[in-house]
């Protein structure tokens, strides 16, 4: 899809791989539809769009919250008439080994990993389906690929996403809505420090990503790999040509 002049919703705007991805889009002719919880940050990125010379509106969203994401929803269709792609990035990770983490952890990351998911789709699908089609991106990990100690409830939640697009993807395909799965790996963002749960686990995982060997991406890369996908549709996008273990 070339996406200049399309309306692109991005969840998790405000910071990392959301931030990166919505100036990525937006040097790339986009308009663009600032979503996360962080009223400041939104507000500051919208401005710093604004002097690209692109539309940008920044609208405040908890999308663990259904109401909040389809009124969300709503404002950016009403603003700009339309909804062309929609960026489900928004998430966050539990630290804590499988027999002793907090299940309250888990419930947390799976409201905002996967039913926010899931409220961001149910909300877009009719624009886009009265437009004729549109874009679905999912922003998964290569943890869902992985077994790494620590990080099974976050994986679980990544891998179950994977799932969800896999048969999103079937269903709305007669309504040319395409869905995608973008698979990060480690990126250079504050997403492990604000992680759930053991600060020990926390810390054992920075730690691994600064091992020799372990690539660590800028979220500009991968925003422009996100970028990449929006316009070559592939069904699955690794940062590399094949998955990194």
């Amino acid at each position: 899809m070339d996406v200049k002049d399309k309306v692109v919703i991005i969840t998790g705007a405000s910071a990392g791989i959301g931030r990166a991805a919505a100036l990525c889009f937006a040097k790339a002719g986009a308009k663009t539809v600032l979503a996360a919880r962080s009223a400041d940050k939104l507000a500051s990125l919208k401005a710093e769009i604004e002097q690209l010379g692109q539309p940008a509106l920044a609208i405040p969203t908890d999308m663990r919250d259904q109401a909040a994401v389809n009124r969300m929803v709503a404002q950016a269709h009403s603003h700009f008439g339309r909804i062309d792609i929609l960026v489900n990035n928004a998430g966050q990770a539990a630290a804590g080994r499988i027999a002793e983490v907090n299940p309250d952890y888990f419930r947390q990351i799976f409201d905002l990993n996967l039913l926010g998911v899931l409220y961001a789709i149910q909300a877009v699908v009719p624009s886009m389906r009265q437009a004729g089609g549109g874009l679905i991106i999912n922003i998964s990990s290569m943890v869902s690929k992985m077994h790494i100690p620590g990080l099974g409830t976050y994986a679980a939640t990544k891998a179950a996403l994977n799932l969800l697009s896999d048969t999103a993807r079937v269903e709305l395909a007669g309504d040319d809505i395409k869905v995608i799965t973008v698979y990060p790996r480690t990126t250079d963002t504050d997403f492990g420090r604000n992680s759930l749960g053991d600060s020990r686990m926390r810390q054992d995982q920075r730690s691994h990503a600064s091992r020799p060997g372990v690539i660590v991406d800028s979220p500009e890369y991968v925003a422009q790999k996100i970028l990449a996908a929006a316009q070559s549709e592939p069904e699955e996008q690794f940062m590399a040509d094949t998955p990194v273990a």
